[in-house]
């Protein structure tokens, strides 16, 4: 008896070792809502574990594991997140990045520049350095974490991304979305965030210019207001009042221009608040 069991041990062992292995359960990888194209945002959790991430090797901020991705008006076909886990694994995931067309906008009725060359060159950098250092300031900001709203709602007149041509001379795209109101219609913040720019003097071509930090890297500006009433460092809540709809700066008519940014990234507003209200 003793003989056939051994036997019959030896008869099933091969068969055994010849049967496909279960592989090792993959980590589970990264989930997020939105869609990844050029101006587009996405809010993720990271793997279990994660204690850093990157997208393309920039750092990207973790809270609970959870972190925003945005994705410039020019990004690439491709993007990598990786995520660090706490014994130094890696992993990562290539993201496809939806391209987009971009239309042709001709502004006749404006210059290339609001001012001749020399006084541009004087006044614009000291501007453009108030507007790196504002978006340098970390705070404690929670409006990541929030479905934006549109600040205020009207005709779109100038879409996110559109080439423009001033008087026949290519000028940058159109960095936001330019929302047609009269001068002194409210304006309010899209998230809570923290005030970080407000211009009591106009820029030449922002007008009076006000910014906020919503956190995680993500920011943003709202141009040619005719009034701001909130200061650097104020704490607002999403609805609140900020300011009113102007025509400062470089503008053919009172509007409100909103620009959002995560990082370098330029974003779209209208795929982050999405369609306008009554549109």
């Amino acid at each position: 008896m003793r003989l056939a069991a051994l036997l019959l041990l030896a008869a099933i062992a091969p068969a055994a070792a010849a049967m496909p292995q279960a592989a090792p359960l993959a980590a589970p990888a990264f989930r997020w809502t939105g869609v990844p194209t050029q101006g587009g945002l996405i809010s993720g959790t990271a793997p279990a574990g994660s204690v850093s991430v990157t997208l393309d090797g920039q750092p990207v901020e973790l809270t609970d594991r959870r972190f925003i991705a945005g994705f410039d008006r020019d990004a690439a076909p491709q993007a990598m997140l990786v995520a660090t886990l706490a014994d130094g694994r890696q992993i990562s995931q290539t993201l496809s990045v939806a391209p987009r067309a971009w239309r042709i906008e001709r502004l006749d009725r404006l210059a290339k520049f609001p001012a001749p060359d020399p006084v541009m060159a004087r006044l614009r950098p000291p501007e453009l350095a108030r507007i790196v250092a504002a978006r340098a300031r970390v705070t404690d900001a929670e409006g990541w974490r929030q479905t934006f709203r549109w600040p205020a709602t009207g005709r779109i007149s100038g879409l996110f991304g559109t080439q423009r041509i001033y008087r026949g001379e290519p000028g940058s795209y159109h960095s936001g979305i330019d929302i047609a109101k009269p001068t002194g219609a409210p304006v309010t913040a899209p998230a809570d965030g923290v005030v970080i720019l407000a211009a009591d003097q106009p820029f030449t071509l922002e007008g009076h210019l006000l910014m906020l930090d919503h956190g995680h890297g993500l920011n943003s500006a709202f141009l040619h207001l005719s009034r701001i009433d909130v200061r650097v460092g104020d704490h607002v809540r999403q609805g609140e009042p900020i300011g009113l709809v102007g025509a400062t700066g470089r503008a053919t008519g009172p509007h409100l221009h909103w620009s959002l940014r995560w990082n370098d990234a330029r974003l779209d507003p209208l795929l982050v608040a999405g369609p306008m209200p009554g549109a």
